[in-house]
């Protein structure tokens, strides 16, 4: 059946296919324009990953691209499998991964740690789809160290760009100026104000970072902190055989068990934030069912679990990436469902505005023209990117508090996780539950702390900067 004969409250046209649900372009959905031209120019955005392969496993530009294109090929797998997701990365323990990889010597090591890592994630989603454990996994930590965890990655986002040697000390005015721009955009109650009364504010706020990022392909040069961008025509020269034989299992072999080992804490933690995002995800879909009755938007998180987490055990053979393969990039979810609740006419069916979006990603990614316009500011990018998603984690984080308690231990993990790494930051959340909760270390206890504890609902605004 064609996505024009879906019938009124039915789900767009599908070939089964075990738990997924194969959806192809023009066949089961209509290819939504606008969503793809949006998606060339936020390309940008997944081009700052190259800046974190560059500065923590000394990545040549092109074997970074080619990690980049590939991750983005695998983003198309959730549309495509009957995800109704615009999947990203993994950005609030992007910290945590980083303090790991550089408990090992910069070379074969660390790209062995990273290797081992992702796997691990990638094999431990899966397990966890499969056998649909993830929610009561995640229910079994205590609520002071989830806080902890969430925390010490926020705190962690931050100070990685304002220590000795950080992008700060590299881009100071640029980071400054559009820092401020990014969260006037994303945060201000005033900008908010101005995007109700105006669709051209709605629109510049709907693009997340995006025009952060154009604005410092202006202002970095004019400080003298880049050079002024060499426009390129043809098409991106991701250098493939580079990667494969210097930074996977094909060229270096596969890694030693004890790396895998030494993974596991960090992994678990990454999982707590993966899964946040699997809830953000059913939130912000419920919102759009009310509205868009026409069409019944089915989201499966063991479905998306086992996207993802396929996503990442293949990404760790053919190209291991510091930013992870994540559920959701929140920022775009939003924009797209906020198209979507528009009406039929503006969008047939989410899975056209998800799906389009990510073909014009992928586009962008090789179009020369387009990478070379942001390659001197992709540093500014990850910046802004880790800066604003230490904003939105570190409220996440202390909203997780229950009591004053669980503020107080999820204080001492979150320093400890910045300080120490994961399975430091575990042990001492685990010895001050027990040492402050007895017998009831695994519930804690609940003083309200928080009135918003109870709806656990991140705001529309915070849930565009994750």
């Amino acid at each position: 059946m064609k996505w024009k004969q879906r019938k009124e409250g039915a789900e767009a046209p599908y070939i089964p296919a075990g738990p997924f649900k194969l959806r192809l372009p023009f066949l089961h959905y209509r290819f939504e324009w606008p969503d793809y031209v949006q998606g060339l120019f936020m390309c940008a955005v997944d081009l700052g990953a190259i800046t974190l392969l560059a500065d923590h496993l000394g990545m040549p530009f092109e074997v970074g691209l080619a990690i980049v294109i590939l991750n983005g090929f695998m983003y198309l797998l959730h549309h495509l499998l009957g995800d109704p997701v615009i999947p990203g990365w993994i950005t609030p323990a992007i910290p945590l991964i980083v303090l790991f990889v550089e408990q090992f010597p910069e070379g074969p090591e660390r790209i062995y740690a990273l290797i081992a890592f992702q796997m691990s994630l990638g094999i431990l989603s899966i397990l966890l789809g499969v056998t649909g454990l993830a929610k009561k996994v995640v229910n079994f930590v205590p609520n002071a160290i989830k806080s902890g965890i969430i925390l010490g990655a926020g705190i962690g986002a931050i100070t990685s760009i304002f220590e000795k040697g950080g992008k700060f000390d590299v881009f100071p005015y640029t980071i400054a100026i559009c820092i401020g721009f990014c969260f006037y955009l994303v945060f201000s109650k005033h900008f908010e104000a101005l995007k109700v009364k105006g669709k051209g504010w709605a629109l510049i706020g709907n693009l997340g970072i995006l025009p952060a990022i154009l604005l410092a392909v202006f202002v970095a040069p004019l400080f003298g902190e880049a050079k002024w961008p060499d426009i390129q025509w043809g098409f991106s020269k991701p250098d493939f055989a580079a990667l494969w034989s210097q930074y996977t299992i094909f060229g270096l072999g596969f890694p030693n068990w004890s790396y895998f080992l030494t993974a596991i804490p960090a992994v678990f933690a990454t999982y707590l934030v993966v899964f946040g995002d699997v809830l953000k995800t059913k939130a912000l879909l419920s919102e759009s069912d009310a509205v868009r009755a026409d069409e019944k938007v089915d989201y499966n998180a063991d479905r998306a679990h086992m996207i993802f987490g396929g996503r990442n055990f293949i990404m760790s053979l053919i190209g291991p990436d510091i930013t992870m393969c994540g559920p959701l990039w929140a920022a775009m979810q939003v924009v797209v469902v906020e198209r979507f609740k528009k009406g039929k006419k503006a969008m047939n069916s989410f899975f056209g505005g998800a799906g389009s979006f990510r073909w014009g990603t992928n586009t962008g990614l090789l179009l020369l023209p387009i990478v070379s316009l942001v390659q001197p500011i992709l540093g500014v990018a990850v910046a802004l990117t880790l800066l604003v998603q230490g904003y939105v984690s570190v409220r996440i984080g202390v909203m997780q508090a229950r009591s004053q308690r669980d503020l107080g231990i999820a204080g001492v993990v979150g320093a400890v996780l910045v300080i120490k790494g994961a399975s430091m930051a575990f042990a001492a959340g685990i010895l001050l539950c027990v040492l402050l909760y007895g017998k009831d270390w695994l519930r804690g206890e609940k003083e309200k702390l928080f009135a918003a504890n109870e709806g656990e609902k991140v705001s529309l605004k915070e849930e565009k900067a994750s």
